[in-house]
C-alpha cells in the first residue's frame, strides 16, 4: 500500500477576511473544496491534466464520473489571517468503499501551523439516475495510491 499525499498551495484572498480580521469559517470550506478539486483533477484527470493511466474509452460514469460530498466534518484549530498565506493543503484517502471514499484534509499556514483538519465523505454519483454508483476498479486503484490507514 502506498502512502502518497497530495499537496497544493492556495493564497489567502483579500475578500476572505471577516469583520473580526480573520478568515471566515465559510472560506475554510472553500479552501478545502479548492484543494479537493485540485487533488481529484490530478488523480482522475481534469481540465489541462492527464492522469497517468486512463483506460481507453473511460469517462462518463467511469474514471471521470461525478462525485458528490455526502458529509464534511471540519475542526477549526487556528485562525487564518490575511498574512497567513500561502496556505498548504495536504490531502489523502482514509478509506475506499463500494460507492464512497474518505478524504482527509490538513490546512497549514506559511509558518507550518495547522489551522484546520477536515474529513469529507465522497460518493460516486451517476448523473443520469441521480443515485450513487459503484466505484470501478480503475478508480479504486487510483484512490488506493493515496490510501493511508489511520
Amino acid at each position: 500500500m502506498s502512502t502518497k499525499t497530495f499537496t497544493c498551495t492556495l493564497q489567502v484572498r483579500w475578500g476572505d477576511s471577516d469583520r473580526l480580521g480573520h478568515v471566515n469559517n465559510t472560506r475554510f470550506v472553500e479552501y478545502l473544496q479548492e484543494g479537493r478539486v485540485q487533488f481529484l483533477n490530478a488523480v482522475f484527470g481534469g481540465p489541462g491534466v492527464e492522469p497517468a493511466e486512463r483506460p481507453s474509452g473511460s469517462g462518463g460514469a467511469g474514471v471521470r464520473g461525478a462525485t458528490v460530498v455526502r458529509k464534511l466534518t471540519t475542526d477549526f484549530l487556528h485562525p487564518i489571517l490575511d498574512d497567513s498565506g500561502p496556505l498548504s493543503i495536504e490531502l489523502w484517502i482514509t478509506r475506499v468503499g463500494t460507492t464512497s471514499y474518505g478524504v482527509r484534509h490538513v490546512v497549514t499556514d506559511r509558518d507550518g501551523t495547522v489551522c484546520a483538519e477536515a474529513e469529507a465523505l465522497m460518493v460516486a454519483f451517476d448523473l443520469a439516475t441521480s443515485t450513487s454508483r459503484p466505484l470501478d476498479e480503475h478508480e479504486r486503484g487510483l484512490l488506493g495510491e493515496y490510501l493511508h490507514v489511520e
